[in-house]
């Protein structure tokens, strides 16, 4: 760390992050439609957008400051291991593109907003229904929070807001102002500022990317230099554990934790309700089709940036916090005026998903809590400012969670969010697919993948934590490390499947299904036609 303020850098990031500002504020105005007052409108942006901005969303969501902050941080740290992320993202595509399409259609044919409506209507269950929108608000508030901390990563890095002898309202106040700017553009704007601050997000990733794996390995002597360094650097021993740091290449007791981690993080990744909200944002279903085709681009870039791990090492960075290895990576190697860029595209990397999440969160708590539960017959404008007001307050907590908590938890808790959002899968995906899982067998499922994966993840110590110190551990009856979401999730489907076997032998009443098979493969034409049933009116039964 230089200690001083970079101001070259912080005057590019100021400019790009004053012009982001007013893109979000103007989007307001973007394809704005008669009657805003809707979550049609404000949350899923009219459902009107095309194949790109559709493209630019979905990496919006997927590709976040986490991922460009926390991806090479965990190869820095402990080498080859870190590298799940890119065959994730391989797999994730082709199982997307099996099923969004199936998604949107029945979503649009009905009016849904939320995966939990989706749900009910599917199941009949509001019980299940709430139990799908509490998972997906509570594995969410964790990651708009590591947005934040990505934030603040580079804040520290261009040496304001940090210093721990500074007064705190001081040395937080960036990230207030930061905070601030994305909750007033959120509330007025709704998912059309993301959209289009998209499009600016992604073309500056690419283009720090791009220059980063070509100018710094020259700086460093070549790849050549770069692994040499970086394998010397992971064989020396690490003091907390008395093994190695890393290795370049996983070897064959880590293979298990590799391959579970990379499964069940693809499988975890769009039952976000943030991926869910960009991709009913879409006007068709032919657009999420193709936008789910060009998506593997992201991939390749996901693979150069890793790269940058090995590079922050072969550079000699020294950092206490690791999230901070590539922000002082570009501060040591770049000259400054390009530092401000790749600052400005870690800070608007944050700004996108975090908008999006807090959105998706406060859709889900609108529509599946308070609609359901609370008041009934609410309006569509009340729908809508609830959810703006509610999107203000996820932010708000968010904030307070990683002004007040170690960064290290917050991470912790992210990857726990992965946990329990993977055990929605078995609703949400398989209900697309079949409609043989009874309603009641879903929901025991899922509570006994929540209550296994969250008590698992609390007996894992690491170095600095006794509880939630990592997302493996050792799996049942097989005897190998492994990632506990899938763990838990594979104890989901069984409960599911013994149970539905159970509860159809005595008839136990399994709900209506409003959904039709008409319902999964239509698209505009026939969605439009179609009458809309919204939660609260669908003919479902309200109990579970």
């Amino acid at each position: 760390m230089t200690g001083g303020v970079n101001g070259v850098a912080l005057a590019v990031f100021v400019l790009f992050f004053l012009a982001v500002t007013v893109m979000g504020f103007l989007a307001a105005r973007w394809r704005k439609a008669d009657n805003e007052h809707t979550l049609d409108e404000w949350g899923l942006g009219g459902r009107s957008f095309g194949t790109w901005i559709t493209w630019f969303l979905l990496g919006g969501d997927v590709y976040t400051a986490y991922t460009f902050v926390a991806v090479p941080a965990a190869i820095y740290a402990a080498g080859a291991a870190g590298f799940f992320a890119v065959p994730y993202t391989i797999l994730v595509y082709p199982l997307i593109f099996t099923f969004l399409p199936r998604l949107w259609s029945v979503c649009h044919r009905h009016g849904y907003v939320t995966t939990a409506d989706f749900v009910r209507g599917r199941f009949g269950s509001k019980g299940l229904s709430l139990a799908v929108a509490f998972t997906g608000i509570l594995a969410t508030m964790p990651y708009i929070a590591l947005q934040l901390v990505g934030i603040q990563a580079v804040l520290d890095v261009m040496g304001v807001g940090g210093g721990e002898n500074r007064n705190w309202f001081v040395k937080d106040l960036p990230l207030l102002i930061a905070f601030g700017v994305l909750a007033a553009y959120t509330y007025s704007s709704g998912l059309r500022a993301p959209a289009m601050i998209a499009f600016v997000k992604d073309t500056l990733i690419y283009i720090v990317i791009t220059v980063a794996i070509i100018y710094i390995p020259i700086k460093l002597g070549g790849f050549d230099d770069i692994f040499a360094k970086a394998g010397q650097a992971f064989s020396q021993t690490n003091p907390a554990t008395g093994k190695p740091r890393g290795s370049l290449v996983s070897g064959s007791e880590a293979q298990w934790t590799y391959a579970t981690l990379a499964l069940g993080s693809a499988m975890a990744m769009f039952m976000y309700p943030h991926s869910i909200t960009a991709t009913l944002s879409s006007r068709s279903r032919e657009v999420i089709r193709r936008s789910t085709t060009v998506m593997p681009l992201y991939t390749l870039m996901l693979g150069l940036l890793a790269l940058l791990g090995f590079m922050a090492i072969a550079a000699g960075v020294k950092v206490t916090n690791g999230q901070l290895a590539i922000p002082q990576l570009f501060e040591d190697m770049f000259p400054s005026w390009f530092a401000g860029v790749a600052f400005a595209a870690i800070g608007i990397g944050a700004l996108v998903p975090a908008a999006i999440m807090s959105i998706a969160a406060a859709n889900l708590f609108t529509r599946n809590i308070y609609k359901d539960f609370i008041k009934p017959d609410a309006t569509p404008e009340q729908e809508t400012k609830v959810s703006k007001l509610v999107s203000l307050l996820v932010k708000i907590g968010a904030l307070v969670f990683v002004l007040t908590m170690d960064k290290t938890v917050a991470i912790n808790f992210q990857l726990l969010g992965g946990i329990w959002i993977l055990q929605t899968f078995p609703a949400l995906v398989g209900g697309l697919f079949t409609r043989w899982f009874h309603r009641w067998a879903l929901l025991a499922g899922w509570a006994v993948g929540m209550v296994y994966g969250t008590f698992a993840a609390y007996g894992v110590a690491s170095p600095t934590q006794r509880h939630f110190g990592g997302s493996a551990k050792e799996i049942p009856g097989i005897g190998e490390i492994g990632y506990i979401g899938l763990t838990a999730f594979v104890l989901n489907v069984m409960v599911t499947v013994v149970l539905t076997f159970v509860l159809k032998a005595v008839k136990a009443p399994e709900g209506v299904d409003v959904t039709s098979p008409g319902d999964y493969t239509a698209d505009t034409a026939g969605a439009k036609a179609a009458p809309v049933l919204r939660p609260g009116t669908s003919p479902a039964p309200h109990g579970s």
